[in-house]
């Protein structure tokens, strides 16, 4: 697609926070994985072009880049890498699921600036194995964190939350917290890649009603503990407990303020695509290639980076349409939509939403429609169902598998 130019002021949109998947390399084939990581994509960006996309990110006034997979350890040039970020002055972090992380590569990783890391945990031992689809995965995560602590390095936690691990949360924290984590983040398992292909494994919209409360009496005990627990941009939305999900400090009045890409959110995949967020669908969402143009160019003039830029109301439908929150909302997470629908601006993953349906006596179900292709960061469709809050569960609506039986545990 040719580039036209949108207008953007420079100092409102920058690629301030940026995500960069350095290889889609992996060392655990992950039931949810939205990128479907397992081998190299077969044109990733060697060291030499990496080295050269830190200088273009320098040059944009980016201040922290997180390194993800696959597994960013797994890339050649990986420490070579974290080292030119340091030195660039620009604040080098990752996310990583920790298999192979030992000792000597956790003090390798500080020795070379790394400045803190989060490892993805996704449940207690039983989940966690079962959704990482690894012998020994919550092991090995486990380790990673005392590795990484050991190596003098600022350790946080990730979770994907979703109907197979949602019961573990709590007993989650504990184990976290006695591990000495910084930092939690927990989102739900959006309906990308691997995990479309699982619908039984995702939270129904009105799951939010029993998770979301829960999330913010976790963040009241983090708060005593020194720990700064945050939701994922596809968690919450506008109910009771919004100003305390959002806000860093104790007593703050932060809210969500709309999806960020492409106005100080970036992606970058591992051959060079850019897009406004890491979990964007590529399809839709690519700008543009650095093997081919300029980051900044591609910045300023690829409209597929700029959407969220131009978002208005009236680019919203459905339930987000005619909601109060719509202007500052924007139909909240883009990717999570868009994996639903094929196209954003209607979100049902919304505690505000589910709560107003609630009050009726009505709850939404996401009801599978087309199946996902089978490629990195794509979707199938769904049906949204509107139906009494007394309803029955539905049928399994996923494969015949192991992963089904559990979603159905209480």
């Amino acid at each position: 697609m040719p580039l036209r130019r949108v207008p953007v002021i420079p100092d409102e949109y920058f690629p301030a926070y940026v995500v960069w998947e350095l290889t889609l390399r992996c060392d655990q084939p992950c039931a949810h994985c939205g990128s479907r990581a397992g081998g190299p994509r077969t044109t990733e960006l060697g060291t030499a072009e990496a080295l050269g996309v830190v200088r273009q990110l320098k040059e944009r006034g980016a201040r922290e880049v997180v390194l993800i997979g696959g597994e960013a350890y797994l890339h050649e040039g990986f420490l070579e890498i974290v080292r030119a970020l340091r030195e660039a002055g620009i604040r080098p972090t990752m996310t990583t699921g920790g298999r192979g992380i030992d000792a000597p590569l956790a003090r390798a990783m500080k020795d070379a600036g790394l400045h803190s890391v989060s490892v993805s945990v996704d449940g207690l031992a039983p989940a966690h194995d079962l959704i990482r689809r690894a012998k020994s995965s919550f092991e090995s995560a486990t380790r990673a964190i005392g590795h990484l602590r050991g190596a003098g390095l600022l350790v946080a936690a990730n979770t994907n939350v979703n109907r197979v691990n949602r019961g573990d949360l709590e007993p989650l924290y504990e184990h976290l917290r006695a591990q000495g984590i910084v930092a939690w983040q927990v989102q739900i398992t959006a309906a990308l890649g691997r995990a479309a292909d699982r619908p039984d494994m995702l939270l129904q919209p009105y799951d939010l009603l029993d998770l979301v409360p829960r999330v913010a009496a976790l963040k009241r005990r983090a708060f005593r503990d020194g720990i700064t627990l945050m939701p994922g941009n596809n968690l919450g939305y506008f109910g009771p407990e919004e100003a305390l999900l959002r806000s860093v400090k104790e007593g703050g009045r932060d809210h969500f303020v709309g999806c960020q890409a492409g106005k100080r959110v970036l992606g970058i995949e591992s051959d060079g695509a850019v897009k406004g967020c890491p979990s964007l669908q590529s399809t839709p969402y690519v700008g543009g290639s650095l093997r081919e143009r300029p980051l900044g160019v591609i910045w300023d003039e690829a409209p597929a980076l700029a959407f969220a830029r131009h978002r208005t109301p009236d680019d919203l439908w459905g339930f987000c349409r005619a909601c109060p929150f719509a202007e500052v909302c924007m139909g909240g997470c883009t990717f999570t939509a868009h994996a639903l629908f094929g196209r954003p601006g209607n979100n049902p993953y919304c505690h505000f939403r589910a709560r107003t349906l609630a009050a009726e006596g009505k709850r939404e179900r996401l009801v599978p429609a087309a199946p996902a292709e089978g490629r990195p960061f794509d979707h199938g469709l769904f049906e949204l169902v509107l139906e009494s809050t007394d309803a029955p569960e539905s049928a399994p609506l996923g494969p015949p598998e192991r992963l089904v039986q559990i979603t159905r545990r209480p």
